[in-house]
């Protein structure tokens, strides 16, 4: 199959549009970041349930409690992402994307008023629904102003914004928590919301968006708007997304909000001290972020199919993800050094932000704009419930077992993959049914 051509209609502000998403992503992982990043500090908070007359391994209430309020965020973020892409793709991109971060914003101010886990529960349930806006609302974006060849490298990039949101979020949180305690960590990253807010609603995106879908979008010539949601979710390809984002989203969740616990009670890191190793863990990321979206287009550029080039890349970081069963063992031969686990870390982490980008490009590849909203919500949805299930293992075994958890977390994308490709063997084929 030939390599395809650039509409000629895509116009260069396609970038500035990408630079938004970017900002959108880091502001997004950067709320949902605090609490994890909190964590040593929430010790001294009396109503998490934190024993120090006990080990730091032997925790089970405050475990139990972080780990709740981590599910309770993936369980409404799930509940979101299944309304929040049809809102999207009914409301457009512009509307759609405004409301979220709205929501989202506010959301994570709201943590600074809790008094209890209850009150987190709530407020990470009012985050979770919010943020569930963004990457719909971001893939559609993407799948509106790119061409095939050039949808997985702007996923990536934009995409990297939750990695560098990691590089960010430390040192602001440590600072404002410092100088003012905890709850105005919340505070601070949810005033950037609003920031953006402004910015976006000033941008006229309808106006200036291509007249024409892309290339691949224009092969895929099924009237999805006449569909209802559960017409489109029966499909095998909408399974195929929704499979593969359920067994790998939850991995890259515990990443995100169980490195800075690792952290501290394997190798007696607080915030401050963690920040070259989280630091050097999402700069990977951000390298697998670009590289990995960068793949697919170069395949396909030099001839390769969408599906050929799809497929090879995320192989090729579902293998980078491996090594990080090996996370316990270096842990035994260098106790008192994390910089072994944290090369492993980083390396699954940057191949699972490679893969990201290009399975939310497969939503892109195989449906209408249309429809991209929907299935990407749908997929984030199943992804939210792997991610809460993989939570309830983590928080039950990470302390004593770690072995099983880094088990099913270096072999999950290897699953998936086989699975996605048995439901659908060719994707990104010209006018064919969905």
């Amino acid at each position: 199959m030939a390599a395809v051509s650039r509409p000629a209609n895509t116009s260069n502000l396609r970038w500035f549009v990408c630079f938004l998403l970017f900002l959108a992503t880091t502001v997004n992982y950067m709320d949902r970041s605090v609490f994890s990043l909190i964590e040593p500090v929430l010790h001294g908070v009396a109503f998490m349930g934190w024993n120090p007359a006990a080990d730091k391994f032997h925790q089970p209430i405050f475990d139990n409690n972080f780990g709740n309020v981590v599910i309770f965020f993936q369980i409404a973020y799930g509940i979101g992402l299944l309304t929040a892409g049809r809102v999207v793709d009914r409301l457009g991109t512009k509307a759609g994307y405004a409301i979220a971060i709205a929501i989202w914003g506010l959301a994570s101010m709201s943590h600074s008023l809790v008094t209890s886990v209850v009150g987190f529960y709530i407020a990470r349930v009012c985050l979770g629904l919010g943020e569930a806006g963004n990457f719909p609302a971001a893939i559609k974006a993407t799948s509106e102003w790119f061409p095939s060849e050039e949808r997985a490298l702007a996923t990536g990039i934009f995409n990297s914004g939750s990695n560098f949101s990691s590089l960010v979020a430390p040192l602001l949180v440590a600072s404002v928590t410092a100088h003012w305690g905890w709850r105005y960590a919340f505070v601070a990253t949810g005033s950037m919301g609003m920031g953006w807010l402004v910015l976006w609603l000033l941008f006229p995106y309808n106006k200036l968006r291509p007249s024409q879908d892309t290339l691949t979008q224009q092969y895929v010539a099924l009237p999805v708007e006449k569909q209802s949601f559960f017409s489109i979710i029966a499909t095998r390809r909408a399974w195929a997304f929704a499979l593969g984002k359920g067994l790998t989203d939850g991995v890259w969740w515990f990443y995100l909000f169980y490195l800075p616990q690792f952290l501290n009670r394997n190798y007696g890191l607080d915030l401050s001290a963690q920040y070259w190793f989280l630091v050097t863990v999402y700069l990977f990321s951000s390298v697998g972020s670009v590289f990995g979206g960068a793949l697919s287009g170069i395949l396909m550029k030099r001839g390769m199919s969408v599906n050929a080039g799809r497929k090879f890349a995320m192989l090729a970081m579902a293998l980078c993800v491996v090594p990080v069963v090996f996370v316990p063992h270096v842990g035994t031969l260098f106790g008192s050094n994390p910089w072994p686990a944290t090369a492993l870390f980083a390396l699954a982490a940057a191949a699972h932000q490679g893969w990201s980008a290009n399975i939310f490009s497969t939503a892109g590849d195989m449906f209408p704009t249309t429809a991209v909203s929907t299935v990407v919500g749908f997929g984030g949805a199943m992804g939210a419930v792997g991610g809460a299930l993989f939570t309830s293992m983590v928080k039950a075994n990470l302390s004593l077992h770690p072995l099983v958890v880094f088990t099913v977390a270096g072999s999950a994308y290897l699953v998936a993959l086989l699975i996605m490709h048995l439901l659908v063997p060719r994707m990104g084929r010209p006018k064919e049914a969905i």
